[in-house]
């Protein structure tokens, strides 16, 4: 059975409304799932899970989740090597060059652990629209297929 960790921060509810998507789709592939707010999270519990999803948002210009801080400076010392991970979160296209950028932050910190990117990092424009949601089921099916792949 495939286990999966959803970890998300959020001021808007925006990246809650997001990590719900991709739970449902996991279990909907036949997942067990666990989603955690990432204040309430511990990074090394990751290692214990087949898939490893962090959805942040992005603050003021490229700013992590202040609540996330202590997550995300946990992760960057861990060894993730074997495990998979991807990172899908909400931002603001006004913020230009820094829209969604924790993403992209979160996704260099897994590397760095040695974790391997399963889909693409996803970034969705303030609350998830039906191309999103459409989206973000894609994104949760491309990870957990690469892990029934590997498993094989």
């Amino acid at each position: 059975m495939v286990s999966a960790k959803v970890i998300f921060a959020t001021i808007t509810g925006n990246n809650e409304d997001i990590a719900d998507i991709i739970t449902e789709a996991f279990e909907n592939l036949g997942a067990t799932v666990e989603m955690e707010e990432i204040s309430q999270s511990d990074a090394s519990d990751l290692t214990n899970f087949d898939i490893s999803v962090v959805v942040p948002y992005t603050y003021d210009e490229g700013s992590l989740p202040d609540e996330g801080m202590d997550f995300y400076e946990d992760l960057q010392e861990l060894d993730l090597t074997g495990k998979l991970f991807g990172v899908a979160g909400s931002g603001d296209t006004f913020y230009g060059e820094f829209f969604g950028t924790a993403v992209d932050k979160f996704g260099t910190a897994f590397e760095e652990a040695g974790a391997t990117k399963g889909s693409a990092n996803l970034k969705i424009d303030l609350a998830p629209e039906e191309e999103d949601i459409t989206k973000l089921e894609a994104f949760a099916k491309e990870l957990f297929h690469k892990v029934t792949s590997s498993e094989n």
